[in-house]
């Protein structure tokens, strides 16, 4: 080996001292487990298409272990965190561990900010964008709500859940998983479960395993329905999961007509996407 690729032990100590000054501790009010498993870290990356968009936004990046293998696409990434010590690292010590990052042809920015309260409509010029993570439970549903509010500019979304929060959001009717989050997620996105990780590839690991899935819009992402009554259609109908539609919906004063209907007599977890539809047109033509 040539001698300019050797370290001597001097070298070798300061760069484990350095390791150790950068590294962020996982904050457990923050809900942060770090991802330490570079294959996983790489599959994750590779749930993006890159189809229909070339902008990126990573939420939770940590020691950036996905972050860096999602730069080695030709994208332009937003990596945002809450934690003043991840921002620190991945502005600084980031870029000196992994200076291949700086070869792709895209842009790397870092913004410390809640992603729920952040105004994403000032980000990359009103062009499309993608969403990936190793997504902080505590916030998971949250963030996949606000994804729907933007929808418009988000063609996809990737990223790693709590294995039963993934798992929800991809159901299909007649499970007892089958709910809210599935319903309002597949009205506008098709949905898919990847893969599982296990708590070992954690670092603190977490008490129970994790999903990865990708959700892709649909070509037809606007509702032929009111968009706020079909929200709450869905809610109130799974609010009173146990109860038949003609019970759970009575707050919405139904007409007979729509009361005798054998629609009502199903219980919300036997509805599709398209008759949760059908049933909130009926409500709102019924009030015209």
């Amino acid at each position: 080996m040539s001698s300019k690729f050797k370290k001597n032990k001097k070298q070798s100590s300061n760069d484990r001292v350095r390791t150790e000054k950068t590294a962020v501790r996982a904050k457990k009010h923050l809900g942060q487990h770090f991802l330490k498993d570079e294959n996983i870290a790489k599959k994750i990356g590779d749930t993006l298409t890159l189809n229909g968009y070339t902008n990126v936004i990573e939420i939770g990046p940590g020691m950036g272990v996905l972050t860096k293998y999602v730069l080695q696409k030709d994208v332009d990434l937003i990596a945002m965190d809450l934690d003043t010590e991840s921002i620190d690292y991945l502005n600084t010590s980031f870029p000196l561990e992994h200076p291949e990052i700086r070869n792709g042809k895209g842009a790397f920015k870092v913004i410390e900010a809640d992603f729920l309260k952040y105004d994403l409509d000032t980000l990359f010029d009103n062009d499309p964008f993608a969403i990936t993570g190793n997504f902080p439970y505590n916030i998971s549903s949250q963030i996949v709500f606000k994804t729907l509010e933007k929808r418009n500019r988000i063609p996809e979304f990737t990223g790693m859940f709590q294995k039963e929060v993934a798992q929800r959001i991809c159901e299909k009717p007649g499970s007892k998983a089958y709910g809210i989050l599935s319903v309002l997620t597949q009205a506008f996105y098709n949905a898919e479960y990847l893969f599982t990780v296990p708590p070992s590839v954690f670092n603190p690991p977490p008490k129970v395993d994790s999903g990865v899935l990708r959700l892709i819009r649909k070509s037809n992402h606007t509702l032929p329905c009111d968009e706020k009554l079909f929200y709450k259609v869905v809610k109130t109908s799974f609010g009173q999961r146990r109860k038949t539609l003609r019970n759970s919906l009575k707050t919405f004063q139904l007409i007979d007509e729509i009361k005798e209907m054998e629609i009502l007599t199903k219980r919300p977890e036997q509805l599709s996407v398209d008759q949760f539809i059908e049933l909130t047109l009926l409500i709102e033509k019924s009030r015209i």
